[in-house]
């Protein structure tokens, strides 16, 4: 038996309740897709997002890549050891600051930096076609706002 959701007129939880569903629900897509990524193309969702950002931004040292992609740098290191360890992403040391490290993608990594089907973005490109620039935008926002505040009060719980 399918269980009901606020899709098909399942009973209301009140709005936190099910915005909290719905945001579960979406990790758990992303989360789905992203191992079918790994099996498919060799790539889970957030080592393809890093990679098509780095393409956009060659140079990014991984301290600008984290903040770019709203991540902790901590969790930012795991991704980019898998993608420099696959050829993907090259590190070059700058010059005039040996401690720091610029990214940029090999030319194999720059093969996989297009689109392409059944990936998360196009899914996302998918969806958010079908809706106004505004829709997009407000949601956006929305999701911005509660994503700070999650990173806000995750700080506050760990500060002694």
């Amino acid at each position: 038996m399918r269980s009901p959701s606020l899709l098909d007129g399942a009973a209301s939880l009140g709005d936190v309740l099910d915005f909290m569903r719905l945001i579960w629900a979406l990790d758990h897509g992303l989360q789905s897709l992203s191992k079918k990524m790994q099996a498919s193309i060799g790539l889970t969702g957030p080592q393809r997002v890093t990679l098509r950002v780095l393409g956009r931004f060659p140079g990014l040292s991984a301290g600008e890549l984290a903040r770019i992609l709203l991540v902790h740098p901590s969790t930012l290191t795991g991704v980019l050891q898998r993608l420099e360890a696959r050829k993907l992403v090259k590190r070059t040391l700058d010059a005039a600051d040996g401690r720091r490290a610029h990214l940029a993608l090999t030319a194999i990594g720059r093969r996989l930096d297009v689109p392409a089907r059944g990936t998360v973005e196009s899914v996302v490109g998918d969806v958010i076609g079908r809706f106004s620039r505004d829709q997009v935008h407000l949601t956006s926002r929305v999701l911005a706002t509660l994503a700070q505040e999650l990173r806000d009060n995750a700080s506050l719980m760990s500060s002694p």
